[in-house]
């Protein structure tokens, strides 16, 4: 997965596969789903980032734990 910020269109892009995309649809507004061609998610762009997150140019990546199952 890769996460590209771009600050002179203040977009966010969240790349799942790299993959051509075959279809794009706006689910919301500003925020746009890339699929394969097989339907399969790709990709995520976010317009007007900065109105979204916190700050844009920071990442915090977090593993969540797995819990054990008695």
């Amino acid at each position: 997965m890769k996460i590209i910020y771009d600050p002179d269109t203040d977009t966010i892009d969240l790349i799942f596969k790299d993959e051509p995309v075959a279809e794009s649809d706006e689910i919301a507004p500003g925020i746009i789903v890339d699929y394969n061609q097989a339907g399969k998610i790709v990709s995520v762009e976010v317009l007007n980032a900065s109105e979204h997150v916190d700050d844009p140019r920071s990442i915090a990546y977090e593993l969540k734990k797995l819990q054990k199952v008695s």
